[in-house]
């Protein structure tokens, strides 16, 4: 592994990644995009292949016995857990690639008929999403300027856990589009036509960069 993410991950693809997303919300019809933000639209994909990849990361985290402490290797743990829900849930455990039937009792419990848990509770789809954000948007934009300014720090080994400042511009990916389309519709007028999908697509490649890195520097600093 080399030891640094070059920018091309973490600057470069969101950057354009971002600015085709706007000028498809400008050029094409609705129609299109309800079809790329639909199921087995590349959106959707991409989130499952983000979140795969993010529980393949922390995965090897743990089974290499590479990374020491115990408390590194339970946050990997549940990194690991995180992903591996983000990604059955997206895939709604098969049923989008094997297109099987959803059973009867199930679908009268989910709001889409699909056999997946976050359609079925908001404590199971708006809760950990909403727990995500926040945790990215303090954990890579608030917390680092609360700590330089020497109004908040934690202990070293929990400051050790946050982002690094390379991804404060996917972070703002993440956050600055949300607060445009809800001041957009204070006079309806919509920005994105499905943003909450756009948005989950680059909060599972946040996760996935943040395991690489952090991956990346927690064994350099068991290295020295």
């Amino acid at each position: 592994m080399k030891k640094e993410l070059s920018s091309i991950y973490w600057l470069w693809i969101p950057v354009i990644a971002m600015v085709i997303q706007i000028i498809l919300e400008l050029s094409v019809s609705s129609n299109i995009l309800s079809r790329l933000h639909s199921e087995n639209g590349p959106h959707e994909i991409l989130q499952a292949l983000f979140a795969a990849a993010g529980f393949s990361v922390a995965l090897f985290a743990i089974i290499s016995r590479k990374v020491k402490g115990v408390l590194l290797n339970i946050w990997f743990g549940l990194a690991a857990l995180g992903c591996l829900y983000v990604t059955g849930e997206e895939l709604s455990w098969g049923q989008q690639i094997l297109d099987w039937t959803t059973p009867d009792f199930w679908a009268q419990v989910n709001d889409q008929q699909e056999t997946n848990l976050h359609n079925t509770s908001s404590w199971l789809d708006q809760k950990p999403r909403l727990i995500l954000l926040v945790g990215i948007v303090f954990g890579t934009l608030v917390y680092p300027v609360l700590k330089i300014k020497n109004i908040f720090r934690l202990p070293d080994n929990l400051d050790f856990l946050f982002p690094s400042s390379k991804l404060r511009i996917l972070a703002l990916f993440v956050f600055i589009p949300q607060v445009i389309e809800k001041f957009f519709e204070l006079f309806d007028v919509v920005v994105f036509a499905r943003f909450s999908e756009v948005q989950e697509l680059y909060m599972f490649y946040f996760v996935l960069l943040y395991l690489i890195i952090f991956y990346k520097k927690v064994i350099k600093l068991q290295k020295t």
